[in-house]
């Protein structure tokens, strides 16, 4: 039987043309090179840097407003030539939980909940990066823009004391055990934040959820307790303090760190306690971390 042969016309229709297009050929820079830039991009996002003007309005001015009274207590402790701070390093934080907590509630959900909505995730784990990449970067960034806000008053408290001509040994001391406490912080809040967000792809839902869980939780412990007190139900106020995470922090700082507590009566959890609070500080910390993975293994299907 004989082949009908293409006509001409059918014949250009069909021809290949070399456009010019060739394989990759450089570096191929892996996971860790993924991870590493996830990492950044995602650092500098939480203060906004790398995205519009709108973005960075709220991070900074949270920065600001985290530093400004560290700067009036500097000013104050070297015109009155003060002979100690007015604060404790590891009581800064605890008076600007609010702050903390607003700071948590919107960059906790633009780290993640964009993702979510416009379902990117899947194109994350398409290339070399995996759920435990993506997961960690995320993790790490969130905890070093929340340590970078929590630590910048400490190191103004610090620089201030020193130009006061306070006492280097003590300065430095209260400086080391303020640093740990706003790690402990920085972790944990940084974890119950990205859990809740990763929940819901709308932002606005994610920040009133990490309000209440962060700021809300604090007022209601904080009202418990002082009914307790006031009820002469001492012993149940370090326990109350197990129900809240500013609290859970100002419990470890108290019993580990030489912290004054902001327990009603002043008197915080014992050290037997005070371990109690740190196990469960840790549980938190590595629970919010496993959560956050079996949330990315689903959605990364």
């Amino acid at each position: 039987m004989a082949v009908e042969q293409p006509t001409a016309r059918e014949a250009e229709q069909t021809r290949i043309h070399n456009i010019g297009y060739r394989n990759y050929d450089g570096p191929r820079l892996g996971r860790a090179y993924a991870r590493r830039s996830l990492y950044s991009q995602s650092l500098r996002g939480a203060y906004g840097l790398g995205r519009s003007v709108k973005s960075k309005v709220l991070p900074m001015l949270l920065f600001v407003v985290m530093c400004v009274p560290a700067l009036i207590m500097v000013a104050v402790a070297v015109a009155t030539k003060a002979k100690d701070l007015p604060v404790d390093y590891t009581r800064y934080a605890i008076i600007m939980q609010a702050v903390i907590g607003l700071y948590v509630a919107s960059q906790g959900p633009q780290a993640v909940s964009r993702d979510l909505r416009f379902k990117t995730v899947p194109l994350y784990f398409s290339r070399p990066i995996e759920t435990a990449d993506y997961v960690r970067a995320k993790y790490a960034a969130l905890a070093s823009a929340l340590f970078v806000l929590t630590a910048a008053p400490l190191i103004v408290l610090y620089a201030g004391a020193l130009l006061a001509k306070l006492d280097f040994a003590d300065q430095t001391k209260g400086f080391a055990q303020g640093l740990v406490s706003v790690t402990l912080l920085s972790l944990l809040f940084a974890g119950i934040g990205l859990v809740i967000s990763a929940l819901t792809p709308r932002r606005g839902f994610g920040i009133a959820a990490v309000i209440a869980a962060l700021t809300i939780s604090y007022g209601a412990v904080s009202t418990v307790q002082a009914i307790a007190f006031e009820q002469s139900s001492t012993g149940a106020v370090p326990w109350l303090g197990l129900f809240s995470p500013i609290t859970l922090i100002d419990g470890v700082q108290t019993a580990f760190l030489g912290a004054t507590s902001a327990f009603p009566g002043g008197e915080g959890p014992s050290s037997g306690q005070g371990l109690v609070y740190l196990i469960v500080v840790l549980g938190l910390i590595a629970g919010c971390y496993g959560l956050l993975m079996r949330r990315y293994r689903k959605v990364g299907l």
